[in-house]
């Protein structure tokens, strides 16, 4: 509807202007004079010659009138003609009198003027509603197309980098509207799935762990046996043969061992190219993480930071959505300035975690004991950690004075 009234509006508007080039365009100027008032002034020039100094005007006409000798006697006002020359150069009309000459004044180039004075009115005017018109629509565009599709973009990035934490936000009101909510219903869908995943690999690693401890149980029970077998044995064949025993289930000891790291290898999919990054840039990855509006973004000295955009606003994501999940609470976020790195301390006012826990709360599939009934895959912090890492940077957890904080470390380009 509103493209509707913005194309007939502009529609009009140019009708309008056409038309006005066009009336100016085809207007043949009138120079005539009206006969009629032109024979009213002679006659009463003529009446009135002797005594010129009483004479009135009875026309909207504007004359000069002189004497046989060309002196001016009598004028309707200033800025006439005053001589035959003068009339002829203007086009004036010049009448014989009986004892003198009338000059009627020809006002068809002031006409004129106040027409193109009147076209160029009518135009900036057309003119000035057209730009408004069109700055109006333009605004309307940003508002509905642009500045949606660029949170579209940002949160597409998000979903490609693994955040599926953070909801679009959505406004049916826009172009945008029907689309932005398919998109978060895949990306809820796609947590699911994700969610999903993370448990069947911790009931994977349940059982790469129950299987380990039940192979480990005999193999110790084989290897000692061994080990007594070896040490009663008197030949050389039978100790010979406890030893080759006891290598192989140290072997296969090592083999289940190995199990335990197997799954640790998929981290290294996750690719982190960091680059010199501006420190502005950085605040507004801190300003996207918290998109409930919990907390209060410190200004940041200009700076270049070395990092890679995408997974440093991951990092941030994660532990602004683990304070919404755990806390519920406002954060307070600072940040600090050495020599060569800057620390961004993130805390919310939650309580904080167990100190027992702290130690193993960046561990894979490691969630602490606040997160009971609140879905989560115990990924997130293990992951932040791993990209602080491949950035020079570090990620600390500790209790802080009011609830649960974050030390994000940054390396400052150029200073290391």
């Amino acid at each position: 509807m509103k493209r509707q009234l913005f194309l007939i509006g502009f529609v009009l508007v140019l009708i309008a202007e056409i038309i006005t080039l066009i009336i100016f365009a085809v207007q043949t100027p009138d120079f005539t004079q009206d006969a009629v008032a032109v024979n009213e002034a002679v006659q009463s020039v003529t009446r009135d010659f002797d005594n010129m100094e009483e004479h009135e005007n009875p026309t909207a006409l504007d004359y000069v009138v002189l004497d046989d000798g060309g002196k001016v006697i009598y004028r309707t006002r200033a800025g006439l003609s005053e001589s035959v020359n003068a009339a002829v150069t203007h086009r004036d009309t010049i009448l014989d009198l009986e004892k003198g000459k009338i000059i009627i004044y020809n006002d068809g180039a002031r006409t004129l003027q106040s027409q193109k004075r009147t076209a160029i009115i009518v135009l900036s005017v057309a003119t000035a509603v057209q730009c408004a018109v069109c700055a109006g629509y333009a605004i309307y565009i940003y508002f509905t197309v642009i500045r949606p599709f660029r949170k579209l973009k940002g949160f597409a990035e998000r979903v490609a980098g693994g955040n599926l934490d953070i909801p679009l936000e959505m406004d049916r009101g826009n172009l945008f509207g029907a689309f932005t909510e398919s998109f978060d219903i895949m990306r809820s869908e796609l947590k699911k799935a994700r969610i999903a995943e993370a448990q069947a690999n911790a009931s994977k690693k349940e059982l790469v762990a129950k299987l380990s401890h039940d192979i480990k149980t005999p193999v110790a029970s084989i290897k000692a046996v061994s080990e007594v077998g070896l040490a009663v044995a008197k030949s050389d064949k039978d100790r010979a043969n406890y030893t080759q025993i006891i290598g192989k289930t140290d072997q296969i000891n090592t083999l289940v061992t190995n199990l335990f790291t197997a799954t640790l290898e998929e981290l290294q999919q996750l690719t982190v190219a960091p680059a010199n990054i501006p420190s502005r840039q950085v605040k507004t990855m801190l300003e996207n993480a918290d998109y409930m509006h919990r907390a209060t973004i410190p200004e940041l000295p200009e700076l270049l930071i070395y990092a890679d955009g995408l997974r440093l606003q991951q990092v941030f994501d994660n532990i602004f959505a683990n304070s919404y999940k755990y806390a519920k609470t406002a954060i307070t976020v600072t940040a600090e300035e050495d020599e060569n790195r800057i620390a961004i301390i993130i805390e919310d006012c939650g309580g904080g975690v167990p100190q027992e826990e702290l130690a193993v709360l960046k561990e894979k599939f490691r969630r602490g004991s606040n997160s009971v009934n609140t879905e989560g895959a115990g990924l997130g912090l293990y992951i932040s950690d791993y990209f602080m890492k491949e950035m020079q940077g570090g990620l600390d957890i500790d209790n802080g004075a009011h609830g649960f904080k974050v030390t994000v470390t940054l390396l400052l380009s150029g200073r290391n």
